[in-house]
Protein backbone atom coordinates (compact mmCIF):
# COMPACT_ATOMS: atom_id res chain seq x y z
CA UNK A 1 0.00 0.00 0.00
CA UNK A 2 1.07 3.36 -1.53
CA UNK A 3 1.15 5.73 1.98
CA UNK A 4 3.45 8.43 0.37
CA UNK A 5 2.01 12.49 1.15
CA UNK A 6 1.43 13.98 -2.01
CA UNK A 7 3.52 16.74 -2.79
CA UNK A 8 2.27 20.11 -1.46
CA UNK A 9 0.73 21.61 -4.60
CA UNK A 10 -1.03 18.54 -5.06
CA UNK A 11 -2.44 19.08 -1.46
CA UNK A 12 -3.56 22.43 -2.54
CA UNK A 13 -4.97 21.20 -6.03
CA UNK A 14 -6.79 18.80 -3.67
CA UNK A 15 -8.52 20.62 -0.97
CA UNK A 16 -9.02 23.55 -4.13
CA UNK A 17 -11.36 20.84 -5.63
CA UNK A 18 -12.93 19.34 -2.12
CA UNK A 19 -14.69 23.27 -1.78
CA UNK A 20 -15.68 22.73 -5.08
CA UNK A 21 -14.11 25.94 -6.38
CA UNK A 22 -13.35 26.65 -10.07
CA UNK A 23 -11.04 25.63 -12.10
CA UNK A 24 -10.14 29.46 -12.34
CA UNK A 25 -9.25 29.81 -8.75
CA UNK A 26 -6.97 26.09 -8.83
CA UNK A 27 -5.19 27.64 -11.37
CA UNK A 28 -4.44 30.64 -9.57
CA UNK A 29 -3.91 29.60 -6.31
CA UNK A 30 -1.32 26.78 -6.91
CA UNK A 31 0.41 29.66 -9.01
CA UNK A 32 0.71 32.15 -6.40
CA UNK A 33 1.55 29.12 -3.93
CA UNK A 34 4.44 28.64 -6.16
CA UNK A 35 5.10 32.16 -6.46
CA UNK A 36 5.87 32.25 -2.70
CA UNK A 37 8.23 29.52 -2.19
CA UNK A 38 10.09 30.18 -4.91
CA UNK A 39 10.62 33.83 -3.48
CA UNK A 40 11.70 32.84 -0.20
CA UNK A 41 14.38 30.55 -2.07
CA UNK A 42 12.08 27.28 -2.37
CA UNK A 43 11.43 27.11 1.58
CA UNK A 44 8.63 24.75 2.48
CA UNK A 45 5.90 26.78 3.86
CA UNK A 46 6.00 24.76 7.07
CA UNK A 47 9.92 26.73 7.77
CA UNK A 48 7.84 29.70 7.18
CA UNK A 49 5.11 32.46 8.81
CA UNK A 50 4.01 35.37 9.41
CA UNK A 51 6.96 37.51 8.45
CA UNK A 52 7.50 35.58 5.15
CA UNK A 53 3.87 36.40 4.06
CA UNK A 54 4.44 39.82 4.81
CA UNK A 55 7.44 40.08 2.83
CA UNK A 56 6.36 38.17 -0.37
CA UNK A 57 3.27 40.88 -0.36
CA UNK A 58 5.05 44.26 0.06
CA UNK A 59 7.54 42.62 -2.47
CA UNK A 60 4.37 42.60 -4.60
CA UNK A 61 2.87 45.88 -4.02
CA UNK A 62 6.75 47.95 -3.69
CA UNK A 63 8.62 46.05 -6.66
CA UNK A 64 6.20 44.50 -8.49
CA UNK A 65 4.07 47.52 -8.65
CA UNK A 66 1.00 45.09 -8.83
CA UNK A 67 -2.79 46.21 -8.43
CA UNK A 68 -4.65 45.71 -5.20
CA UNK A 69 -6.99 43.10 -6.56
CA UNK A 70 -3.80 40.88 -7.79
CA UNK A 71 -2.11 41.45 -4.05
CA UNK A 72 -5.46 40.49 -2.87
CA UNK A 73 -5.72 37.66 -4.67
CA UNK A 74 -2.30 36.19 -3.87
CA UNK A 75 -3.03 37.27 -0.17
CA UNK A 76 -6.40 34.61 -0.06
CA UNK A 77 -4.07 32.18 -2.11
CA UNK A 78 -1.83 32.31 0.82
CA UNK A 79 -3.58 32.42 3.77
CA UNK A 80 -5.98 29.01 1.65
CA UNK A 81 -2.26 27.62 1.80
CA UNK A 82 -1.92 28.04 6.04
CA UNK A 83 -5.40 27.80 7.39
CA UNK A 84 -6.70 24.97 5.41
CA UNK A 85 -4.04 22.99 3.46
CA UNK A 86 -0.86 22.69 6.51
CA UNK A 87 -3.48 23.67 9.00
CA UNK A 88 -1.28 26.53 10.50
CA UNK A 89 -2.99 29.86 10.46
CA UNK A 90 -0.84 32.83 10.44
CA UNK A 91 -3.12 35.58 11.73
CA UNK A 92 -3.35 38.97 11.33
CA UNK A 93 -1.12 40.37 8.63
CA UNK A 94 0.26 44.05 8.60
CA UNK A 95 1.61 45.31 5.11
CA UNK A 96 1.92 47.89 2.22
CA UNK A 97 -1.48 47.73 0.39
CA UNK A 98 -1.05 48.63 -3.26
CA UNK A 99 -3.56 51.27 -3.58
CA UNK A 100 -7.26 51.04 -4.63
CA UNK A 101 -7.62 53.33 -8.03
CA UNK A 102 -11.10 55.51 -8.19
CA UNK A 103 -12.19 54.44 -11.98
CA UNK A 104 -15.12 55.63 -13.82
CA UNK A 105 -16.77 53.02 -15.39
CA UNK A 106 -16.13 53.14 -19.35
CA UNK A 107 -19.42 52.70 -21.13
CA UNK A 108 -19.57 52.20 -25.19
CA UNK A 109 -21.98 54.56 -26.88
CA UNK A 110 -24.47 52.66 -29.83
CA UNK A 111 -21.75 54.20 -33.05
CA UNK A 112 -18.58 52.77 -30.78
CA UNK A 113 -20.38 49.37 -30.43
CA UNK A 114 -21.65 49.39 -33.76
CA UNK A 115 -17.88 50.27 -34.96
CA UNK A 116 -16.59 47.44 -32.88
CA UNK A 117 -19.23 44.49 -34.26
CA UNK A 118 -18.37 45.84 -38.01
CA UNK A 119 -15.19 44.63 -37.22
CA UNK A 120 -15.97 41.00 -36.24
CA UNK A 121 -17.62 37.96 -38.53
CA UNK A 122 -18.28 34.40 -38.28
CA UNK A 123 -18.86 33.07 -34.39
CA UNK A 124 -17.14 36.30 -33.35
CA UNK A 125 -19.33 38.52 -34.44
CA UNK A 126 -22.76 36.47 -32.42
CA UNK A 127 -20.47 36.43 -29.20
CA UNK A 128 -19.82 40.18 -29.61
CA UNK A 129 -23.75 40.74 -29.87
CA UNK A 130 -24.73 38.45 -27.47
CA UNK A 131 -22.38 40.35 -25.06
CA UNK A 132 -24.25 43.19 -25.94
CA UNK A 133 -27.48 42.40 -26.14
CA UNK A 134 -27.68 40.00 -23.53
CA UNK A 135 -25.55 41.62 -21.12
CA UNK A 136 -23.06 38.35 -20.70
CA UNK A 137 -19.34 38.57 -19.54
CA UNK A 138 -17.00 37.01 -22.03
CA UNK A 139 -16.72 34.06 -19.32
CA UNK A 140 -20.23 33.82 -18.94
CA UNK A 141 -21.11 33.75 -22.68
CA UNK A 142 -17.98 31.16 -23.81
CA UNK A 143 -19.03 28.94 -20.89
CA UNK A 144 -22.87 28.54 -21.53
CA UNK A 145 -23.83 24.66 -22.52
CA UNK A 146 -26.55 24.25 -24.84
CA UNK A 147 -29.23 23.39 -22.15
CA UNK A 148 -29.03 26.79 -20.87
CA UNK A 149 -30.48 28.31 -24.55
CA UNK A 150 -33.90 28.32 -24.06
CA UNK A 151 -35.42 29.48 -27.00
CA UNK A 152 -38.99 29.20 -26.39
CA UNK A 153 -39.15 31.92 -23.43
CA UNK A 154 -36.40 33.82 -25.14
CA UNK A 155 -34.19 33.35 -22.02
CA UNK A 156 -30.16 32.72 -21.53
CA UNK A 157 -28.90 30.81 -17.96
CA UNK A 158 -26.17 31.71 -16.95
CA UNK A 159 -24.82 29.13 -14.60
CA UNK A 160 -22.28 29.68 -11.36
CA UNK A 161 -21.51 33.64 -12.51
CA UNK A 162 -20.24 36.09 -10.74
CA UNK A 163 -20.39 35.31 -6.89
CA UNK A 164 -21.37 32.04 -7.98
CA UNK A 165 -24.59 33.11 -8.39
CA UNK A 166 -26.97 31.73 -11.09
CA UNK A 167 -28.94 34.32 -13.47
CA UNK A 168 -31.06 34.03 -16.63
CA UNK A 169 -30.65 37.11 -18.99
CA UNK A 170 -32.72 37.93 -22.10
CA UNK A 171 -31.69 36.19 -25.32
CA UNK A 172 -32.74 39.05 -28.16
CA UNK A 173 -35.40 38.46 -30.76
CA UNK A 174 -32.98 39.15 -33.72
CA UNK A 175 -30.54 36.29 -32.18
CA UNK A 176 -32.09 33.61 -32.28
CA UNK A 177 -32.09 32.62 -35.64
CA UNK A 178 -28.58 33.18 -35.82
CA UNK A 179 -27.76 31.32 -32.61
CA UNK A 180 -30.03 28.58 -33.59
CA UNK A 181 -28.26 27.95 -37.25
CA UNK A 182 -25.10 28.48 -35.08
CA UNK A 183 -26.05 25.67 -32.82
CA UNK A 184 -26.75 23.63 -35.98
CA UNK A 185 -23.23 23.48 -37.04
CA UNK A 186 -21.99 22.97 -33.48
CA UNK A 187 -24.27 19.78 -33.32
CA UNK A 188 -22.89 18.46 -36.49
CA UNK A 189 -19.15 18.87 -35.22
CA UNK A 190 -20.38 17.25 -32.48
CA UNK A 191 -21.43 14.40 -33.95
CA UNK A 192 -18.28 14.08 -35.97
CA UNK A 193 -16.42 14.32 -32.83
CA UNK A 194 -18.54 11.17 -30.73
CA UNK A 195 -18.00 9.38 -34.25
CA UNK A 196 -14.33 9.86 -33.75
CA UNK A 197 -14.10 8.69 -30.40
CA UNK A 198 -13.92 12.52 -28.74
CA UNK A 199 -17.23 14.90 -28.19
CA UNK A 200 -17.11 14.89 -24.48
CA UNK A 201 -17.54 18.17 -22.79
CA UNK A 202 -16.20 18.33 -18.91
CA UNK A 203 -18.89 18.26 -16.35
CA UNK A 204 -19.07 20.97 -13.34
CA UNK A 205 -18.67 19.44 -10.03
CA UNK A 206 -19.21 15.31 -8.93
CA UNK A 207 -22.09 15.24 -12.04
CA UNK A 208 -19.38 12.68 -14.37
CA UNK A 209 -19.64 10.68 -11.53
CA UNK A 210 -23.51 10.89 -11.29
CA UNK A 211 -23.83 10.62 -14.98
CA UNK A 212 -21.71 8.51 -16.45
CA UNK A 213 -22.55 9.39 -20.17
CA UNK A 214 -23.75 13.10 -19.65
CA UNK A 215 -20.44 14.57 -20.80
CA UNK A 216 -21.42 12.93 -24.47
CA UNK A 217 -24.95 14.43 -24.63
CA UNK A 218 -25.84 17.02 -26.50
CA UNK A 219 -27.28 19.14 -23.64
CA UNK A 220 -24.40 19.58 -22.50
CA UNK A 221 -22.07 20.68 -25.03
CA UNK A 222 -20.59 24.21 -25.03
CA UNK A 223 -22.30 26.57 -26.97
CA UNK A 224 -19.05 27.98 -28.16
CA UNK A 225 -16.69 24.89 -28.37
CA UNK A 226 -13.34 25.32 -28.86
CA UNK A 227 -12.01 24.90 -32.40
CA UNK A 228 -9.69 21.80 -32.10
CA UNK A 229 -9.31 19.02 -29.59
CA UNK A 230 -8.59 20.06 -26.37
CA UNK A 231 -7.23 17.87 -22.58
CA UNK A 232 -9.77 17.91 -19.85
CA UNK A 233 -6.76 19.72 -17.34
CA UNK A 234 -8.81 18.23 -14.53
CA UNK A 235 -8.34 14.70 -16.34
CA UNK A 236 -6.19 12.64 -18.85
CA UNK A 237 -9.65 12.89 -21.42
CA UNK A 238 -9.47 14.29 -24.74
CA UNK A 239 -13.06 16.75 -25.20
Amino acid sequence: MNTKKPKLLDQVRDHVRLRNYSFRTEKSYVSWVKRFILFHNKQHPNEMGKAEVEAFLKDLAVNRNVSASTQNQALSAILFLYNDVINKPIGYIDVLWAKKPKKLPVVMTRSEVKSVLSNLNGQYLLIGQLLYGSGLRLLECLQMRVKDVDFGQGLLIVRDGKGQKDRSTTLPKVLIDKLKSHLDQVKQTHHNDLQSGHGRAPLPKALSRKYPNAEKEWAWQFVFPSTKLSQNPRTTSTT
